[in-house]
């Protein structure tokens, strides 16, 4: 495998800098490993290459000229199809929103191709952004570089293949239920939930939505923590409404040196079976950090009832991905909640009871999560971050049989419910927590195993900065045999 189609995003701009390699050159190369390995992944669905060519031409001049355009002068890169890019079509997997073409590029897209960078094509994903697969009746199916007959993840899971893949150097994604976690542990790279709110959202919705969603954010995916780091602090800052009076600046991160970090290890939890290879790989890590330093506790944790704060992140999430489906929709779920037996608390039941939900009954669970919020801003005056499974399994068979609250994914050897494996998205997502997974090892079957490293709220540098150092214990990224 030519190694010119791993760089990182950090060295290809080093080399773009330099004169090492053109702008061109750059998007052709990246645009042959696409061609040579995309038929079998299906992970970029969509391109604007004469755009992009054009791009890199004017790239190029202003380059000669002395003109420099950002950091990412020159990058190719990919995002999510979600993500409006002006000239392509936004569908979210939907057959009716096949003619929606962008007139306008999302905030988070366009502060990175302001940096410089070359947006060449969209990456596939499920329906409305809502599985831990990514396929969909406009697009197709996209496989596992690892192992064609398995997921990718989702919903950002076009992204982590054509990181995966080679076909792009950087990737932009989004998370609400593990979307960038669940997708970079799967396939084997970087991914990073930011804080709730410091990157606009704006241009990553369905026609019509402008409006923040509870939980939702956007963010960097990579074969590297710096890269992460690099992206993330390019589309940090508020959306135009609020910049006119206030800017952002994230702190740096409590260390950079793995000695120094105070590092709380959770393996397992009574809400979701995780799967040994799992809790091996990361009790590895764990004896590494060790070894080198770190302090470790696998018995801190937040002062919180933690099966609770599942419940209330179902209640949130569910609540929120709901608040717009069609009144028919809405009204087949109440009527389903209305026949339910009392006391009935099933997953279903779950998500039907959040989807009809009084907003009275919201404000007492936002109430209880502000609550969470300051429990764990306390927790972490003593620790650094949290380190716990992204995702239940690694990445399983594609399965796209009947609704996606009933599938099963085998665990240890047992079906377990798929849907379980929201408590690791939900544990700090609920309360807006930053969030970073980096791969730390393959399963005995070869399949890549990431760890999801928690911080505090604003804390993004110091998950990111703890993710490089696991990446200079381990290794970081590997690249499959495509």
């Amino acid at each position: 495998m030519s190694e010119q189609y791993y760089q990182t995003a950090e060295m290809l701009c080093n080399k773009l800098a330099t004169g090492k390699i053109s702008a061109r050159d750059a998007l052709e190369m990246h645009l042959e490993r696409m061609d040579a390995v995309n038929p079998s992944l299906n992970a970029v669905v969509t391109c604007d290459l004469d755009g992009a060519r054009r791009r890199a031409d004017a790239a190029d001049a202003a380059r000669r000229n002395g003109c420099l355009l950002g950091p990412l002068h020159g990058l190719p890169m990919t995002i999510k199809e979600s993500f409006d890019f002006e000239g392509l079509a936004t569908t979210w997997g939907r057959l009716d929103l096949k003619g929606n073409i962008a007139t306008s590029t999302a905030v988070a897209p366009a502060r990175l191709a302001a940096a410089g960078a070359n947006i060449f094509g969209k990456t596939n994903l499920p329906l409305m952004c809502a599985d831990w697969q990514s396929f969909n009746e406009v697009y197709g199916t996209t496989n596992n570089p690892w192992d064609l007959t398995r997921v990718p993840g989702g919903s950002s899971g076009g992204s982590a293949a054509a990181l995966a893949a080679g076909i792009t150097p950087l990737e932009l994604g989004s998370d609400i239920g593990a979307s960038i976690r669940n997708p970079a542990h799967y396939c084997g790279v970087f991914g990073h939930k930011p804080t709730y709110g410091i990157i606009p959202t704006r241009g990553q919705a369905t026609p019509g939505i402008i409006a923040p969603a509870d939980l939702t954010v956007v963010g960097p995916m990579a074969r590297s923590a710096r890269d992460l780091a690099l992206a993330l602090q390019l589309m940090v800052g508020p959306d135009q409404l609020d910049a006119r009076g206030w800017s952002l600046k994230l702190p740096p991160s409590t260390t950079t040196q793995v000695t120094n970090f105070r590092v709380a290890v959770m393996y397992d939890h009574p809400c979701c079976a995780v799967d040994q290879s799992i809790t091996n790989s990361m009790a590895a890590l764990v004896e590494q950090l060790s070894n080198a330093g770190a302090h470790v506790s696998d018995q801190a944790r937040p002062d919180i009832d933690l099966t609770h704060s599942h419940a209330l992140y179902i209640q949130l999430l569910r609540g929120t991905s709901h608040a717009r489906i069609p009144e028919s929709d809405f009204n087949n779920w109440q009527r389903y909640v209305d026949a339910l037996p009392k006391g009935d608390n099933n997953f279903r039941g779950q998500v039907g009871r959040a989807a009809v939900q009084r907003f009275r009954d919201w404000v007492v669970a936002n109430e209880l999560r502000t609550q969470m919020r300051y429990a764990w801003d306390a927790f972490f005056e003593d620790y650094d971050v949290l380190i716990c499974p992204a995702a239940a399994s690694p990445a399983f068979l594609h399965d796209q049989k009947g609704d996606r609250i009933d599938r099963e994914i085998p665990v240890n050897g047992q079906s377990q419910n798929m849907n379980d494996q929201l408590f690791w998205a939900g544990i700090g997502g609920v309360s807006y927590l930053p969030s970073t997974v980096a791969p730390i090892a393959p399963s005995a079957d070869g399949l890549p195993i990431g760890v999801q490293i928690i911080g505090r709220s604003l804390g993004d540098l110091t998950t990111i900065s703890f993710a490089e150092c696991i990446e200079k214990l381990l290794g970081g990224f590997r690249a499959p045999s495509l």
